[in-house]
């Protein structure tokens, strides 16, 4: 079974509906591309989360070689700042989930209902690396 863009959007979006305080998610590639988003965000905003999310997962995995058990594992991060919390977590092989919540939101809430969606879609949201291109130059 696939997934469609149609599916994922739904799941998202019911992700937002049981999470209080959630405001926004979406789903991103390891390298920061945006596969899908909510509602709420428009496509430049969810393309912008997917960058700041793919770039704090990077740097936490390199907190997590250097200071962790050296095995580079992660299971998830949480930043908080003036307004909300943004937590992510990865989703498949190569993709993280992400969501934006209310600063008055439960931590442990978000991160149970982040990690329920991904263990019951997670084999679905995969992005495997994509092929290097290549130059049509002589």
């Amino acid at each position: 079974m696939r997934t469609s863009d149609q599916e994922l959007a739904w799941l998202l979006e019911n992700l937002l509906e049981r999470t209080p305080q959630a405001r926004y998610a979406v789903v991103l590639s390891r390298d920061g591309l945006r596969l899908s988003h909510t509602a709420a965000l428009s496509v430049d905003r969810a393309d912008q989360l997917a960058a700041i999310a793919s770039g704090i997962q990077s740097l936490s995995y390199g907190a997590s070689v250097e200071f962790g058990d050296g095995t580079g594992g992660l299971r998830q991060s949480m930043t908080e700042f003036h307004g909300g919390l943004l937590f992510i977590v990865e989703a498949g092989e190569g993709a993280h989930l992400a969501v934006v919540a209310g600063d008055d939101a439960d931590p442990g809430v978000i991160g149970h209902n982040m990690n329920e969606l991904v263990e019951q879609i997670g084999e679905h949201l995969t992005a495997p690396p994509r092929p290097p291109q290549t130059s049509s130059r002589p």
